[in-house]
């Protein structure tokens, strides 16, 4: 049995060499921003020009040569005013200066810029309470990127500052990896629809809606299958559908019961399987394989244990395929708010709420009943992860959180 390490390293290098390069699509984003955020990008974005393309002012007040404000209480003549937009034409010759606006162009000739607020307009004359040094207050003209400079590179998700500077650079259509398609399937005699009213021993199947929305947020798009029995034949039709899509996961039916069927028709299927376990709680009988070229998870049925193996399994599938390189788990470390002890000597991916009562962050396990138990998870923010190799913790102990994806 792997431990989760072993087994994400594991997702990471079979998808990285069998998975097929997916296809491109060009983006318009200039109206919408919002159908390229998120996206990964196909190519490099590069400078159209010098970032500043002028020595920009970062404050408002004066331009002027430093040789003229050697000594405080230097006094010059204003000769003009330089705003963002609108340059001052001339030049800054000895015994003058210039007011400029934050943003604006520093004028030929001035080597520094000394805020407004040490400065004292005297009629057509500025006083310095200060004396002046060059490089004061301004940005050189190519100090941020030069022409042809890489400013956003190939792979890389495109957030709110990328798609800024790709506007920055002239580039409102971009080229971007088109959306791994994750095909969902839960199994189970017990499901029913979510719009459906279950029987006694029915429960609604949610973990199609939360397997969805993790998939979206991981940079993938959902393709809904729905649930299927504990039946061979219904079963075998769905997975064939799934198979169509980049990336199948399945949920239910993994472990080694009498109605657990997932491994055996993905057999019939032709799959290789390169795990069947993972040294974990929630989520030990997570299932990775390949099926049809095709990376293929199948992932417990109650729902915290789905939730925590996709975080852990194939969320890096999902930013490979996308052209993205697959990020580390963004664990943080928490001051522990109270003991914690486990007794399996496995990893424990715990339902727990960081707070900052002092300014640090102080990590608290929540109540919970177990891997079927989804109001813990909502009520949290992270999972508090309780390592097989130290399972007995006590309050005060400095522990590992991986946060809840999208809430921070």
């Amino acid at each position: 049995m792997l431990s989760y390490e072993a087994a994400r390293a594991k997702v990471v290098e079979i998808v990285r060499a069998r998975m097929v390069r997916l296809q491109t699509e060009e983006l318009s984003f200039a109206n919408d921003p919002s159908i390229a955020l998120g996206r990964v990008l196909s190519e490099n974005i590069s400078a159209d020009r010098n970032y500043p393309p002028f020595n920009r002012s970062t404050r408002d007040g004066f331009a002027l040569r430093s040789a003229d404000a050697a000594k405080p209480d230097a006094k010059l003549r204003l000769i003009g005013e330089s705003r963002a937009g609108v340059a001052f034409e001339g030049m800054v010759a000895p015994g003058t200066c210039v007011q400029i606006m934050t943003g604006a162009a520093v004028p030929r000739g001035a080597d520094t810029v000394v805020m407004q607020e040490f400065a004292q307009l005297e009629g057509d004359h500025v006083v310095l309470q200060n004396a002046a040094h060059t490089g004061q207050n301004f940005v050189l003209a190519g100090s941020e990127s030069r022409v042809g400079e890489v400013v956003v590179a190939r792979g890389e998700r495109l957030g709110y500052p990328e798609l800024a500077m790709a506007a920055q650079v002239g580039r409102a259509r971009v080229i971007v990896t088109r959306r791994p398609r994750v095909a969902i399937l839960a199994t189970g005699d017990e499901l029913v629809s979510i719009d459906q009213a279950p029987g006694s021993f029915q429960i609604r199947n949610s973990n199609s809606i939360s397997l969805a929305a993790q998939v979206a947020m991981a940079g993938g798009e959902p393709v809904m299958l729905g649930s299927a029995p504990d039946e061979l034949g219904q079963l075998r039709t769905l997975i064939g559908r799934g198979v169509e899509a980049d990336i199948l996961v399945l949920t239910g039916g993994v472990s080694v019961g009498k109605y657990d069927l997932v491994e055996q028709v993905l057999r019939e299927f032709g799959a290789e399987f390169f795990f069947d376990a993972i040294a974990i709680r929630p989520g030990k009988p997570a299932v990775f394989g390949w099926c049809h070229e095709k990376p293929t998870f199948g992932l417990p049925g109650n729902p915290v244990s789905t939730m925590v193996t996709f975080e852990l399994l194939v969320v890096p599938a999902i930013e490979l395929m996308s052209g993205h390189q697959p990020d580390p788990l963004p664990f943080y470390r928490a001051k522990l708010a109270h003991p914690i002890e486990q007794k399996a000597k496995l990893t424990h991916f715990l339902p727990a709420e960081v707070t900052w009562p002092n300014g640090e962050p102080t990590v608290a396990l929540l109540h919970w009943e177990g891997s079927g138990d989804v109001g813990a998870v909502v009520r949290g923010n992270c999972y508090l992860v309780v390592h097989d190799s130290n399972l007995h913790l006590t309050a005060g102990d400095w522990v590992d959180v991986l946060p809840r994806r999208g809430i921070f």
